[in-house]
């Protein structure tokens, strides 16, 4: 971890701006032992605003979307705002869906590292959410979207009725939930057709090196070819357990956090840079669609083409990129 000083700057933007803390308010900071100085430096700020801060730390969760200790569950729920930095995520917990419905403002901060608090969160965050705003106005009433880029991506997104959705980062009213850092507009899309090609990051594999690309074929929604060994055999024993479901193409999102300079080899950070547009396999029930999955993989294209309803439209570009 990078020295806690550090931490105040991108700190204090999650506190002040992104949740709006304020000193009538309770703030519960949850934490584990490996993300601990991220979550000390939440508290810190949190603590110099209201004198009614809490953090809970508790060892790191086995899996994403393990439940946290009772207790910790409890002062989630009891809490005006939550802020998670976890080393598995709480965003899919029913602590984390218990707090929204108690009325708190939850910002969860999955697998955060020092590196990712610092180039995402040290950012002015209403510029973030402007441009979003820019970009759904660009994108929102489209039947169609196409993706194209250098690398080999064409494919097409038909929307239907799915609505677009923002993750700005902004949360500011009661049961409100967002990652940090955020930074994105996204649509589950009722169908897909066509090629994308991954040239930026993926689990298992991270950032991947310069040259090295991960190509998927797209058929009526359903991913039908994939040229990388490990992903392929994590959809396929996903399918085993929920079929073609895991074959879903799930997400099409476009980056919009403008401090991003540049691409880390971490899924959170790297899918928000600006400039970047990423597709996903797997699960949607949580972005507006209806298909149920064990997996959400996420591929980051660096520079991509997106047109709607053959316009193309003007994405923001991170600072360096």
């Amino acid at each position: 971890m990078s020295n806690d000083a550090d931490f105040e700057a991108p700190a204090t933007t999650a506190i002040e701006q992104c949740l709006n803390l304020r000193a009538d308010e309770s703030c519960t900071i949850v934490t584990d032992d490996e993300r601990r100085p991220i979550g000390e430096a939440l508290y810190a700020v949190a603590s110099e605003i209201t004198d009614d801060a809490v953090i809970a730390r508790y060892p790191p969760g086995e899996t994403h979307g393990g439940e946290p200790p009772a207790p910790v569950a409890a002062a989630m729920a009891g809490a005006d705002v939550v802020l998670a930095p976890t080393t598995k995520s709480l965003s899919h917990t029913r602590a984390r869906g218990e707090a929204n419905e108690a009325g708190a403002r939850v910002a969860t901060l999955p697998g955060i590292t020092a590196e990712v608090f610092t180039a995402g969160l040290d950012a002015d965050y209403e510029a973030i959410a402007a441009h979003c705003e820019d970009v759904l106005k660009q994108v929102a009433d489209a039947d169609d979207v196409r993706v194209t880029s250098s690398g080999g991506t064409d494919i097409t997104f038909g929307i239907g009725d799915r609505e677009w959705l923002a993750d700005t980062g902004i949360v500011h009213e009661p049961g409100e939930m967002s990652n940090l850092p955020a930074g994105e507009v996204f649509v589950s899309p009722e169908t897909a057709d066509g090629t994308y090609v991954v040239d930026g990051t993926m689990r298992p594999h991270g950032l991947l090196e310069e040259g090295q690309t991960l190509e998927f074929e797209v058929e009526d929604g359903l991913v039908t070819r994939i040229s990388d060994d490990e992903i392929r055999e994590t959809v396929e024993a996903a399918a085993e357990e929920v079929g073609d479901a895991a074959y879903n193409l799930a997400e099409l999102g476009i980056g919009t956090n403008v401090a991003v300079a540049e691409l880390v080899g971490s899924v959170l950070l790297d899918e928000k840079a600006g400039g970047t547009v990423h597709i996903a396999i797997g699960d949607d029930m949580g972005i507006g669609g209806d298909t149920e999955a064990p997996i959400h993989l996420d591929g980051i294209i660096r520079d991509a083409t997106v047109e709607a309803d053959g316009e193309v439209v003007d994405l923001p570009m991170s600072n360096g990129r």
